[in-house]
């Protein structure tokens, strides 16, 4: 796993919990496949914007999730990852080498890669991509981030009960463009002002943005189809999400054990500037002396 990729994986989430009732099933009238009407006590059914916005608010209070996600770019060579995910703040772990445990971390702006060739004795190198003192926004691809494109968005339909992961799931689908995602990111006050900020400059240079979104009956997102539209080119992400609640939050390593990256550069650059000079000396002294210089002039 590069630490292009990781950036990538690193994209930006938004949310603020709030109080959940329970989900009720949802009927589908036959025009679009709309959750809508009224149940048999006469009581009105659940929408699909009421299921977007109870799981988003449940999955809020969760913050950490584990997946399974494959990226596919526009040149069609597909990557997997497998680790954490949390959101508020965004943070990303990746078990690149399969052994059960993050060997790869990003908080917020901050990546941390674990080598097995320790550098000046520490087995972590740190990078910082906030050079300018501005946070960077970035779509996560979290569960929390798919949900909060989703809401508000009256596009989102029912497509109807299936199974998802082992067990029956509810099957969500929208089709936005850029000006969906940026209304929708200011016509609700379910996040808070800072997170939806935060979302709408993550969203900004997105074209388009397809999302299949399926809420398992506890109430939280078990699997995720988007492709997302740039006018870069267009990737697809496929993702699974489990342990809510329950998957260790993803941590900073030790900073004992944390090498920073530019400051092992520099040393690196002092060490050549270093040579070069001492270069410069010998090629001085030995014209002083007659004998031509190191390049035998």
């Amino acid at each position: 796993m590069n630490t292009a990729a990781l950036t990538r994986a690193a994209v930006a989430a938004a949310g603020a919990a709030l109080l959940v009732g329970g989900l009720t099933a949802c009927g589908t009238d036959e025009a679009g496949g709309r959750a809508g009407g009224r149940t048999a006590a006469g009581t009105k059914a659940e929408t699909p914007a009421d299921a977007v916005k109870a799981s988003y608010a449940k999955t809020v209070a969760a913050r950490f999730a584990t997946y399974q996600m494959t990226i596919t770019p526009g040149s069609g060579k597909a990557e997997q990852l497998t680790g954490t995910k949390g959101w508020y703040p965004s943070s990303t772990g990746i078990d690149a080498k399969g052994g059960g445990s993050d060997n790869q971390v990003m908080i917020g702006d901050v990546i941390y890669t674990h080598s097995d060739k320790p550098v000046d004795g520490k087995s972590w190198m740190k990078m910082n991509l906030n050079k300018d003192g501005k946070a960077r926004s970035r779509f996560n691809d979290d569960p929390a981030d798919y949900l909060a494109v989703l809401l508000g968005q009256q596009k989102v339909t029912l497509v109807g009960t299936e199974q998802a992961d082992g067990g029956e799931a509810r099957h969500f689908k929208g089709s936005l463009t850029n000006a969906d995602l940026i209304a929708a990111d200011e016509s609700t006050k379910v996040m808070e002002a800072a997170n939806r900020q935060y979302l709408h400059e993550a969203l900004k240079d997105y074209l388009t943005l397809d999302v299949d979104l399926w809420i398992g009956k506890d109430g939280y997102p078990v699997r995720v189809e988007s492709v997302q539209g740039t006018k870069d080119g267009t990737t697809k992400v496929s993702a699974k999400f489990s342990g809510y609640g329950t998957t260790a939050p993803v941590t900073a390593p030790p900073a004992d054990q944390v090498a920073d990256f530019d400051d092992v550069m520099k040393g690196i650059d002092d060490k050549l500037k270093g040579v070069d000079d001492t270069l410069k000396q010998a090629d001085r002294t030995l014209k002083d002396a007659g004998l031509g210089g190191l390049d035998g002039s």
